[in-house]
């Protein structure tokens, strides 16, 4: 039997102004919209690579 997987919380603490196009289009397929927004995604390891790629620009905690 397979335990469900947490989530993590992830809040945009920086603009993308002035970073270069992929790294925009990260946090925008993160689904963030900006400085203070927060989306919570599944704990898997695409969304963890996706945040690895970002984390200077967002602040993450992982949830149940």
């Amino acid at each position: 039997m397979k335990k469900p997987r947490s989530k993590l919380r992830v809040r945009q603490t920086h603009s993308t102004i002035g970073c270069v196009v992929p790294m925009v289009r990260t946090v925008k397929g993160l689904g963030l919209r900006g400085p203070g927004s927060v989306v919570v995604v599944p704990n898997q390891p695409a969304f963890r690579g996706m945040i690895k790629k970002v984390l200077h620009l967002v602040d993450v905690e992982e949830i149940d």
